[in-house]
């Protein structure tokens, strides 16, 4: 994709500024992980723990979907995710409800629809991890300066 120069720089900056936020939180849990019973390997583990969601096959693909494109329900998000099981889907879509990261949202009908979303804590990933993926774009040169 290549994108007008000033889109670019803006990602860019973007970028830059996560960066040094990273550095200032980076720092300021260091600061403390020495005291009490935390340390360095606790944060590691608790590290882990915290983004144990995210490590799990077809986890990333569901968020993004639902990040990127919005609400969406069941059969559309299957066509989406190209090789996905009914079964898996299914199974992943319950686990992430469960994490608070999606909503379950049922319409009255009839027909009764039921679609999926982003909730809040969801969103919230998916905007923290924006910055990332824009830079691995760049870097793999799918995402360059016009």
């Amino acid at each position: 994709m290549s994108i007008p120069s000033e889109s670019y720089d803006a990602i860019e900056n973007g970028i830059q500024t996560t960066l040094e936020s990273g550095r200032s939180i980076r720092h300021l849990l260091a600061q403390h992980s020495n005291q009490g019973p935390y340390n360095a390997e606790w944060e590691v583990e608790a590290a882990v723990e915290a983004l144990h969601v995210f490590a799990s096959r077809w986890t990333i693909e569901i968020l993004a979907t639902l990040y990127i494109t919005g609400p969406r329900r069941f059969n559309e998000m299957k066509s989406m995710l190209t090789g996905i099981s009914s079964r898996t889907l299914s199974d992943k879509l319950r686990f992430l409800t469960e994490e608070g990261l999606v909503l379950r949202v049922v319409t009255d009908g009839p027909p009764v629809k039921v679609s999926y979303e982003l909730s809040a804590h969801g969103m919230t990933c998916g905007r923290l991890l924006s910055p990332l993926v824009a830079h691995l774009k760049m870097v793999a040169g799918s995402v360059v300066k016009a």
